[in-house]
């Protein structure tokens, strides 16, 4: 196996997942990756294996934002989201007894889904946030308008198409605490994949969400990692690296990124 191949469940490739700049242009749709598909998702079809097989891609394609540390093999989309699911379950019981916790596991287990066709888009990829909402919204309606239409009377997919929504306008607070457990989630992998690593790959540019979770819960949860991060440094003989090497381009395009509402 290649590398820098990406593992699935049936054939590799290695190109599986990364997104490519010649799809960073606005001409994109979700018939662009469909298109492309060794076999394409029947639409209107009364049964949900279309689009149980279309999940497939959320549990092959990788987080991009850790190919720039060349950890080619890390994690992907679903894992992301299944350990975000899992988060919301331990919600402080002064913050659950506001939410319908319900609502922010399945909210945590859609909030991607629309990366099943558009790819993981990172702050470095070119793809303004007009742009990426856009896909992301042209996706969710495919799957809720086309590829679930038929199903259960198109219940369970306009459900979906509804959660989905509601984490993106970013209003109610089970949305919010989403965002930032989603966040809460990127800067546990960064600590692992540091000491995975042993301290030989740095990924201090990631910890700046941690200023973008709003939630007191949260932000607790935060400062504990981050103080267990500084600690494991200090155990290398180093200071953790922070955000202070960033330029000015990447702090304002980790900004629009990883604000709510757009992450």
């Amino acid at each position: 196996m290649p590398p820098d191949a990406i593992e699935t469940n049936g054939p590799v490739s290695p190109g599986a997942g990364i997104l490519q700049r010649s799809n960073t242009n606005e001409g994109w749709s979700p018939n662009t990756v469909l298109s492309t598909l060794p076999e394409q998702p029947q639409a209107h079809s009364t049964s949900p294996l279309p689009f149980f097989h279309l999940l497939e891609r959320l549990k092959t394609t990788k987080r991009e934002g850790w190919r720039r540390f060349e950890i080619s093999h890390g994690e992907s989309i679903a894992d992301h989201m299944y350990r975000m699911a899992i988060i919301t379950m331990l919600c402080p019981p002064s913050l659950a007894s506001r939410l319908d916790l319900n609502k922010c596991t399945r909210m945590a287990l859609i909030h991607d889904m629309a990366e099943s066709l558009v790819g993981d888009i990172t702050p470095v990829d070119g793809v303004s946030k007009t742009e990426k909402s856009r896909r992301e919204t042209d996706t969710m309606d495919y799957l809720a308008k086309t590829l679930l239409k038929n199903v259960h009377g198109g219940v369970p997919g306009n459900d979906m198409r509804e959660v989905w929504q509601e984490y993106e306008d970013s209003k109610t607070l089970e949305s919010k605490f989403v965002h930032d457990v989603d966040k809460m989630e990127l800067l546990l992998q960064m600590i692992e994949y540091e000491k995975a690593h042993e301290g030989k790959v740095d990924l201090g540019e990631f910890s700046r969400v941690a200023k973008r979770i709003e939630l007191p819960e949260v932000q607790e949860w935060a400062a504990e990692l981050l103080a267990d991060r500084k600690q494991f440094w200090q155990s290398k003989g180093k200071e953790p690296s922070g955000v202070q090497g960033i330029s000015q381009e990447m702090k304002k395009a980790q900004d629009e990124y990883y604000g709510n509402g757009t992450s």
